[in-house]
């Protein structure tokens, strides 16, 4: 896979953990914020830390934001900040785009603008949250668009000894099992003959509302 580079702008507590992450995964990752405190701290970590204005389009050009595949704009309180820096590295060329949104309104604007992907952390990360909460069996989730979901679901004592191409998974609730694992070891169900035991951790791949209603069903013992 081609190494990507990325320019981050707007170093608070989510853009230094995105800059950061992206760092630890081996990427050129270019961290710039209009707080010399918030650039030293991640002097070290990044490929290299600026302190520039992300409203000012000569800085961001001189810094070589334009040079890079990637911007996430992750500048916070700021609305005008975060939609006029967005503006900036869409006139820069940057190919792609991400924007921290603060609120649905912002969210339309910055798609209107031309974003990529607009990020509402607080309300993404609130949703996933209440997901796992509502069903315990529930490790983890990822949506796909259009609807579907892969859920990483902890399988109950009801499912032990079930097989997974039974009905109980692929016809009643309209679900397609993509794989399971069993302590450190892969299940394939390409042949939907993998026979489930308790614990196994399984992935199931449909519509939201199938998903929750065969989660709900097995947290209720139905």
């Amino acid at each position: 896979m081609k190494t990507r580079s990325f320019a981050v702008i707007g170093l608070g507590t989510f853009g230094s953990t995105v800059a950061s992450e992206l760092a630890r995964f081996g990427n050129p990752v270019l961290g710039i914020d209009i707080e010399g405190r918030n650039v030293t701290r991640l002097a070290e970590t990044l490929t290299e830390a600026i302190i520039a204005d992300g409203k000012d389009e000569a800085a961001l050009r001189e810094a070589g934001v334009g040079n890079y595949d990637v911007a996430v704009v992750a500048i916070g309180e700021d609305l005008e900040a975060n939609v006029l820096c967005t503006m900036n590295v869409k006139m820069l060329g940057v190919e792609t785009i991400w924007v921290k949104a603060l609120n649905r309104t912002h969210h339309r604007i910055l798609t209107k603008l031309g974003a990529d992907r607009v990020i509402l952390p607080e309300q993404e990360v609130g949703q996933h949250i209440a997901q796992m909460l509502h069903n315990p069996l529930v490790r983890d989730y990822v949506s796909l668009g259009n609807g579907y979901h892969v859920v990483d679901l902890n399988v109950p004592a009801k499912l032990d000894g079930k097989v997974v191409g039974s009905a109980a998974i692929l016809e009643k609730y309209n679900l397609r099992a993509l794989g399971a694992m069993r302590e450190n070891q892969y299940l394939s169900c390409d042949s939907d003959e993998l026979t489930l035991r308790e614990g196994d951790k399984l992935l199931l791949l449909g519509k939201r509302s199938d998903l929750r209603h065969f989660g709900d069903d097995l947290r209720d013992g139905k």
